[in-house]
């Protein structure tokens, strides 16, 4: 996630105080990534070091505004511009998890996928009901309309990103399932699996077949409604 740029978009609507970007910050993106000031006082101080803000007086309040610069605005309009990095992805915690959870000792990895997809499926849950609730906002218009429909936006993407993490466990499951299959007919063993014989309900024969019991719950209104919500609230 990049802050800065991000304060820049904010800083290029007008002077700004590092609590009233943070504020604003948070806002636009309905929580999903909270900020604390000192990050944003941080990153302030670093875009004032590299020329791309300055500091622009007082408010009656005495608050610090700043103020983007020239320098700013380019580095801002680059960003927008340029495509986001997909060739080195970030670090995925649940794909490392599992890759670490096949073959490991006294871990059963179906049970690791299980475990994740009702955590998944109830966030995708929660972020349809949010995504409700941004939609009544954009259509009712008002003062913070530019703020809702930027929230919606992000909502829509977790939803995509969750959807997405579904499907790709129900993958995983029947992955796990075809390969200890092929080697128990080979009669190596599942070893690489780690208790892959156990069959969990609903599951899928191939990569691609059967029930998808994650994303598509949720359009049905069959899907669990356990674990904790996700981090992401509009406040």
């Amino acid at each position: 996630m990049s802050i800065r740029h991000g304060l820049l978009a904010l800083l290029e609507r007008g002077p700004r105080y590092g609590s009233q970007l943070r504020t604003e910050f948070e806002s636009r993106t309905g929580s999903t990534w909270p900020l604390n000031v000192g990050q944003v006082y941080t990153t302030l101080n670093r875009l004032e070091r590299d020329g791309m803000v300055a500091q622009g007086g007082e408010d009656a309040a005495g608050h610090t505004l700043y103020t983007i610069t020239d320098s700013g605005r380019a580095e801002l309009r680059t960003w927008f511009e340029k495509p986001v990095d997909r060739t080195s992805p970030a670090r995925d915690e649940l794909a490392i998890k599992l890759a670490m959870a096949v073959g490991a000792p006294s871990v059963d990895i179906r049970d690791v996928i299980q475990s994740q997809r009702r955590h998944t499926v109830k966030a995708m849950q929660d972020y349809t009901r949010l995504k409700a609730q941004a939609l009544i906002a954009v259509e009712s218009g008002g003062a913070r309309e530019r703020d809702d429909v930027a929230w919606l936006l992000v909502l829509e993407q977790l939803i995509f990103q969750t959807e997405a993490e579904a499907r790709w466990l129900d993958h995983c499951e029947s992955r796990l399932i075809r390969l200890s299959t092929t080697a128990a007919d080979a009669g190596t063993g599942p070893d690489a699996t780690a208790h892959p014989a156990r069959k969990a309900p609903g599951a899928a024969d191939g990569p691609d077949a059967g029930a998808r019991p994650g994303a598509d719950a949720v359009r049905s209104g069959t899907a669990p409604a356990e674990t904790a919500p996700p981090a992401a609230r509009r406040r």
